[in-house]
């Protein structure tokens, strides 16, 4: 089983290893190859779209059994792409069209809400003292998501005083860490998971 999954950029390329790490425990036996498709910034929408997912279930050595999209849901920004990660999905879903190889998921609001379940890490790496932004990491928005909220603490932060670097500090935070604590905190990461799961 060889799995594409078309993501927005490198930084959820920096969360494969862990997703990885994670899924061979789960499926051990029947791991899929899956092969991370960055598409430098946002996953593209209408007709390329359809057009990318073709390629990737059509192309020889590479040819994928399925195609996974995941894209970020700003849906507290002043004007989202996608007013709700429904949408989104339905959406993504349309424009494919009737191909039953494809599956839309999203990140709310972005790949690092999956990173705020480990907030006391972000905590120790950091040097700060600052509160978690909620207890719900897939509901933290507000004008300010979650990608937001990791730059304040790491430029803030007693031992970092820098810049949140999505490529390096996604992989320290997520390091010797147990992946299920995301995902029983994040319902669209359970999915996305769940999807490869069932896929294998």
């Amino acid at each position: 089983m060889r799995i594409a999954i078309l993501v927005e950029g490198r930084t959820e390329r920096a969360f494969k290893p862990f997703l990885v790490a994670h899924l061979k425990v789960k499926l051990a036996g029947k791991m899929p190859k899956l092969d991370f498709v960055p598409c430098d910034g946002r996953v593209p929408t209408g007709k390329k779209l359809k057009r990318t997912v073709e390629i990737l279930l059509s192309s020889g050595k590479q040819q994928a059994d399925a195609v996974i999209a995941l894209t970020d849901v700003y849906t507290g920004s002043k004007s989202p792409e996608f007013p709700s990660a429904d949408d989104a999905k339905r959406k993504m879903s349309g424009w494919v069209g009737g191909e039953a190889r494809f599956y839309p998921h999203v990140a709310l609001h972005d790949f690092e809400a999956w990173l705020l379940p480990y907030w006391k890490k972000i905590q120790k790496i950091t040097g700060s003292n600052k509160k978690s932004p909620g207890k719900i990491p897939e509901e933290v928005n507000h004008q300010k998501s979650p990608a937001y909220h990791l730059s304040e603490v790491f430029r803030t932060g007693e031992r970092t005083r820098c810049n949140y670097i999505k490529t390096r500090d996604a992989g320290r935070i997520l390091k010797d860490e147990d992946l299920t604590v995301a995902i029983e905190a994040c319902a669209e990461l359970r999915a996305f998971v769940d999807r490869i799961v069932s896929l294998s």
